[in-house]
């Protein structure tokens, strides 16, 4: 139940069974990114593998006969014939292909008739088609997954690719669940189960006495989520900087180095990232702070480099007092630029305000406060605000919706973010709920944190229980509702061990931190993937490609309140 360790197995196979020798890894952009989420460029030297290159249509490559090539890349036909090219004209001795996904015969039989001059030693299927952020979560990278209520056909087909690679890397074959106010959910899990049974082979598995569960969810049902600010590092660096493929830019940040204006932010090679990446802001700033007085205390001892053993000793150490002179440098820095934004844009006053609508704590009270802070606020958190107020009074008899798109526009809001009121509640308003689940039945709780060890981060409202947490908890306790998330065929014991979720249009950085939670706490083994990982910005995308098709019912919502 592990991603990045799953992939990880796939890739020293990979280069393993090469065997000793200078090697290129060729590969597709997909690939590029999968292989960069595991391996560093320095790890990927210390196994012989000296160049990657991208395979793509008008890419010219040397001629480098002594090397042997390793090819990783998806199993899809532009791949193919451009594979087919690279064999009958070979750039390198020896070829071992291994695609991330399975591959039909008829396209395994245009390489082999392209194999003219026998170069190719290996071709093999290694699943590792999906991005392993860590090993509890996993994304597919696509963005703009609906068409309307329905699936984009592309979107879709690259979906049941990615589950299908999940379940085959960890040898799993599963019963499943879906949400059952979701059209798009019922059709996923269809699909894979159409592809399991066609491909009956592939997960011949020996089974445990309790099967593992499949629980297709989808973003609908939850839009409030990827609304809220976060408070936990990886979520706020996602959030206020953004995150694409563990890489942050920073080079807008004032006054940046310009070896900082990118850097990396990995579990897997970052220790003090893998270590804090679910601590609260004040918990991360009172830990860097412990970093960089370790950090001087070496500085100062390298200083005294009086004699040959000194230096021999400070030789030593360089290459580790090096790289941990990186990790201050770049974590310092983020924190610094995290600090700076929150101050800025007044995020403890909005974050307290998105909590309180979240719960519906009290419409009059929620709507002044609205009123009050979209005057002074950035033009993406007060649409925020607003669109949170859209969801949680759609139904209420005083709703002001239409009043505070006019307050919107009053402070210069651009059309496109106006728009999303009424196509919030058209993407993810109450139709779309599962039986009430959202906040009918478990309300959204928040408790007031004291954050020490940071100036300017006092008292902040934080806990929002994600969907994702509440049906989890349910599915421990034997308790989550078959017409809410009904089998997909004869009805199976509520009982279950391992459990991969997936999120249709995206998962969220805050419902990780809840299935790291449940993982710790040892009472099931959760795997958590979506579409995507969304912060604010890209799900505001997402609802507005979802509902571009229906303006009209949408303008007709916003005329309702």
């Amino acid at each position: 139940m592990e991603a990045i360790t799953a992939v990880k197995l796939y890739l020293t196979r990979m280069i393993d069974e090469s065997g000793p020798g200078m090697k290129v890894l060729l590969m597709d952009r997909e690939t590029t990114s999968i292989v960069s989420m595991i391996y560093a460029q320095s790890e990927i030297l210390q196994k012989e593998v000296y160049l990657c290159a991208k395979i793509e249509r008008g890419t010219v490559r040397e001629v480098m006969k002594h090397l042997k090539c390793i090819v990783f890349v998806r199993p899809t036909k532009d791949n193919v014939e451009i594979l087919a090219q690279e064999l009958r004209s070979p750039k390198y001795g020896l070829y071992y292909i291994y695609f991330s996904n399975v591959i039909s015969k008829s396209d395994v039989k245009v390489l082999a008739e392209a194999d003219e001059h026998e170069v190719v030693r290996e071709v093999q299927e290694f699943y590792g088609d999906y991005i392993a952020i860590t090993n509890h979560l996993f994304s597919l990278n696509i963005n703009g997954c609906y068409n309307g209520v329905n699936w984009e056909p592309s979107s879709l087909q690259r979906t049941v690719q990615g589950l299908v690679s999940i379940l085959l890397s960890l040898k799993k074959r599963p019963v499943f669940r879906y949400q059952s106010s979701s059209e798009m959910a019922k059709r996923l899990t269809e699909n894979i189960r159409q592809f399991m049974a066609k491909e009956a082979g592939l997960f011949d598995f020996r089974q445990s006495e309790i099967p593992p569960l499949l629980l297709i969810m989808d973003r609908r049902c939850d839009p409030v989520t990827p609304l809220l600010n976060q408070w936990t590092y990886q979520a706020m660096v996602h959030e206020l900087l953004g995150i694409n493929n563990n890489r942050v830019n920073l080079s807008s940040v004032p006054g940046i180095a310009k070896e900082l204006q990118e850097v990396v932010l990995s579990p897997v090679h970052d220790k003090f990232y893998s270590d804090n990446m679910y601590q609260n802001f004040g918990e991360i700033a009172a830990t860097i702070k412990e970093l960089m007085d370790e950090f001087q205390k070496k500085a100062k001892s390298h200083q005294k480099v009086e004699s040959i053993s000194d230096m021999k000793v400070f030789v030593e150490n360089y290459p580790q007092f090096k790289k941990m002179s990186g990790t201050v440098s770049k974590h310092v820095t983020v924190i610094g630029e995290l600090s700076r934004l929150v101050r800025e844009m007044k995020l403890l006053e909005v974050s307290e305000a998105e909590q309180e609508l979240a719960a519906k704590s009290d419409h009059s009270h929620s709507l002044y406060k609205v009123k009050q802070l979209i005057k002074d606020i950035s033009e993406l958190d007060a649409i925020r605000l607003v669109l949170l107020y859209a969801l949680s009074y759609e139904s209420h008899g005083n709703n002001e919706a239409l009043g505070l798109i006019e307050a919107l526009k009053r402070k210069g809001v651009s059309e496109k973010l106006t728009k999303l009121v009424p196509s919030i509640v058209e993407f993810g308003g109450s139709h779309m709920q599962a039986s009430g689940q959202i906040t009918s039945q478990n309300p959204v709780a928040f408790t007031k944190k004291i954050f020490k060890g940071l100036k300017g981060v006092e008292n902040i409202y934080t806990q929002h229980s994600p969907l994702v947490k509440e049906v989890l908890e349910d599915l421990i306790k034997g308790k989550l509702r078959e017409n809410s998330y009904p089998f997909s065929e004869q009805s199976y014991s509520n009982r279950c061990q391992d459990v991969i979720v997936f999120i249709i249009g995206g998962t969220t950085y805050e419902e990780s931190v809840a299935v790291d939670q449940i993982n710790k706490s040892g009472r099931l083994r959760v795997l958590l993937g979506g579409t995507t990982v969304h912060n604010t910005r890209s799900f505001l995308d997402e609802v507005s490609h979802a509902t571009q098709h229906s303006t009209r019912r949408a303008l007709r919502r916003q005329h309702q309140y």
